[in-house]
């Protein structure tokens, strides 16, 4: 692994990890959320100090370049994290919708109650 790239690895990242502090010290960001972010900046800094990590990852799924290697990896987390969101954001839509169908069914009894 180049110098160039370890170095804007670890740039990359302790930017991210700083963007994350921000966000929790402003209450923008959930716990939750900010830990993955965090780990996911401390992945790279590993990575980049440790390139041998990455080099025996790339030989074990035989692929030619340690740049694409890590390339792989990150389209890897951050899929998981797309399909972490997707889990939660379907979780919420069902609830939105049990909420909107309860509130529909309670104001119906309302305006049937004035009516009365």
């Amino acid at each position: 692994m180049s110098i160039t790239l370890r170095v804007v690895l670890i740039v990359v990242s302790v930017i991210t990890f700083l963007y994350v502090m921000r966000r929790i010290n402003k209450s923008q960001m959930q716990i939750g959320d900010s830990i993955y972010w965090i780990l996911f900046s401390m992945v790279l800094v590993i990575l980049s100090i440790f390139p041998q990590i990455v080099d025996w990852i790339k030989q074990i799924l035989g692929i030619a370049s340690t740049v694409n290697c890590i390339f792989l990896v990150i389209i890897f987390l951050l899929l998981m994290k797309i399909f972490s969101m997707s889990i939660k954001i379907s979780q919420l839509e069902n609830k939105l919708t049990g909420l909107t169908q309860r509130y529909a069914i309670d104001q119906n009894r309302f305006q049937k109650e004035d009516k009365e």
